[in-house]
């Protein structure tokens, strides 16, 4: 049965049909619009397409990823990491629209494991709240470190005087009186910074606030392991998405980061650290083992404090710490498992 792969942008979608060997059937381009979605349906069923790759399924080719499943098509997202090494592989490595459509219809026609676009659901609300967070912390990180700048020439010193840095409430009127009295352009300006932190922080915590619920609406047990709260659950919800593109604990490791890779050669046997991976799960992994360390008396500090006495160095220690809870973080993501409500990370 033919595959098409579809190459996704603002205004138009390249198109490919190819038939079971791989060689071209047709190129087509349509637009980017509800009409073109119409017409690069009709284009399928014209071809009788039994699956459809599409590159951009999470941006550009998002909408028709939606449309083409709502009538019935199988969609599966192609990496654009998988379509640049495809078209290394031809002999011409030039680069265009229809050349990536070909590239994509291949990969989506040999490859069996590629996920299918997210759904529209809380699943996809959820992400689009944790994103917006992560913008808005980082434009409060921003705010602040200018805000720094300007107090530390207008009131050398002022930190003392604070008793706490500039991201509470409180900090902040106080470093507004500090500065009362100056009217230079400089103190007007700290001024309206302290204003746009007071409003970011007020807009984090309505965020915190609605990610809350809809983490508690999805019914996750992640939050059930020691160190992992609301707010890190949405974290690896948002980054994770469908759980089945990680079939064993060992993929999910290394998708994160967690797992070492073997660095062997000859009669010596050594791993080295896996600097790959998502590294906004594997942040949120590192910090749920730094909080159970933190926690005396937790499974997660037992085992840290036995690693250190087999002579593991800190480092390794919390290494090997990340793997466990990245297992039973896997263990709590699959929809059919019956997680027991502890707050143990190991069983």
């Amino acid at each position: 049965m033919p595959t098409a792969g579809i190459d996704s942008h603002k205004d138009t979608l390249a198109g490919c049909v190819i038939d079971p060997t791989g060689r071209v059937v047709e190129h087509r381009t349509f637009s980017n619009t509800p009409a073109g979605y119409r017409r690069t349906q009709a284009w399928l069923q014209a071809h009788d397409v039994g699956r459809v790759g599409i590159e951009g399924s999470g941006s550009y080719g998002r909408p028709l990823a939606l449309f083409l499943i709502s009538v019935g098509c199988e969609v599966v997202e192609v990496p654009p990491q998988m379509t640049a090494q495809a078209r290394k592989t031809q002999r011409n490595r030039s680069k265009s629209d229809r050349i990536d459509a070909l590239a994509i219809a291949r990969v989506a026609a040999r490859e069996d494991d590629l996920g299918a676009p997210r759904p529209q659901d809380a699943l996809e609300d959820l992400r689009a709240l944790v994103f917006y967070r992560r913008e808005l912390v980082e434009s409060r990180t921003a705010e602040v470190n200018r805000l720094h700048a300007d107090l530390t020439l207008l009131c050398p010193g002022y930190h003392n005087l604070l008793g706490s840095g500039l991201l509470s409430y409180k900090a902040l009127a106080r470093a507004a009186r500090l500065i009362t009295a100056d009217r230079t352009t400089r103190a007007d300006i700290a001024r309206r910074r302290i204003r746009r932190v007071r409003r970011l922080l007020r807009q984090v915590r309505e965020l915190d606030t609605q990610i809350t619920r809809l983490v508690a609406a999805l019914g996750t047990s992640l939050t059930d392991i020691y160190g992992i709260g609301n707010l890190i659950a949405a974290e690896i919800i948002a980054e994770v998405g469908d759980a089945a593109r990680y079939p064993t604990k060992a993929r999910f490791a290394m998708a994160n980061g967690t797992a070492p890779i073997e660095a062997s050669s000859g009669r010596v046997t050594r791993h080295r650290l896996n600097r790959g991976g998502n590294r906004r799960l594997n942040r949120a992994l590192h910090n749920a083992a730094i909080t159970q360390i933190a926690r005396p008396g937790t499974e997660g500090r037992c085992y840290y404090e036995r690693l250190l006495q087999r002579g593991k160095t800190k480092k390794e220690a919390i290494r090997i710490l990340k793997r466990r809870i990245s297992d039973r973080v896997w263990t709590h993501l699959q929809p059919t498992t019956n997680t027991p409500q502890t707050h143990q990370v190991l069983t």
